[in-house]
């Protein structure tokens, strides 16, 4: 009689003759991602054939502040902060049968001579949590000589197997009535921050995930900042 085997990292035999998948070795099977800013639940239950996760999560950037220089003196703001990412690698029965899901949204673009938004943290239940990044200030006065504005620090690292703390969003600097140079914003690991203004403008956006906004320069009437990157959860699924 001939007698089948199976010689696989992938199949077994069961006790009763039948040929079964190993669980936990089909390797990735579905992406998630959790990009629009608010609350959600992932429902282990729904992924029967679950095996682990690898949750990848990016807190907000900061906005910037807004400028608003009185004619002919000039204002620049520096950018806002990026914010931190954490990752993991989760076995199935660590998670809970139901775990929240938070996207924090990019902070909001400051108006007038007000300072920008921080952007809200993002994470995975308890066990993955990356804050988010300060906003912008809006510490320099209306002038025309020489002056600067310090940078926003980024924030620490929150929690999981791998993290990181969100980049500093660059400082601002006046020279004369007419001359200066707006902040960068922040990076993050998922996204870019806007971009450092040379001359009169808004603030500007940035790119990706949780990127901060670069800062506005006003050379005499009102300029916006902008709003910070939102942050995002990516859950990959192994079974």
């Amino acid at each position: 009689m001939a007698r089948a085997c199976v010689c696989s990292d992938r199949l077994t035999v069961n006790a009763s003759g039948e040929l079964c998948v190993i669980p936990g070795s089909l390797g990735l099977r579905q992406i998630i991602v959790y990009d629009d800013p608010g609350v959600y639940q992932f429902q282990k239950a729904s992924y029967p054939w679950l095996a682990r996760v690898r949750v990848r999560v990016q807190g907000a950037g900061g906005g910037s502040g807004g400028a608003n220089a009185a004619s002919n003196q000039l204002i620049a703001r520096p950018g806002g902060a990026g914010g931190s990412y954490g990752e993991s690698l989760i076995n199935v029965g660590t998670l809970g049968a139901s775990e929240a899901v938070t996207v924090g949204a990019g902070g909001a673009a400051g108006t007038g001579n007000n300072a920008g938004g921080a952007g809200g943290s993002s994470s995975f239940g308890g066990l993955v949590i990356a804050p988010g990044g300060d906003g912008g200030t809006a510490n320099m006065i209306s002038g025309t000589t020489l002056g600067t504005a310090t940078g926003v620090p980024g924030p620490s690292a929150g929690s999981g197997q791998i993290r990181e703390g969100g980049g500093a969003g660059g400082g601002a600097i006046r020279l004369n009535a007419t001359e200066g140079m707006s902040g960068q914003g922040g990076e993050s690991m998922l996204g870019h921050g806007g971009f450092a203004r040379g001359g009169a403008g808004a603030g500007t956006n940035p790119r990706g995930y949780g990127g901060g906004a670069g800062g506005p320069l006003s050379t005499g009437g009102a300029m916006n900042g902008e709003a910070g990157g939102n942050g995002v959860v990516i859950v990959e699924l192994y079974g």
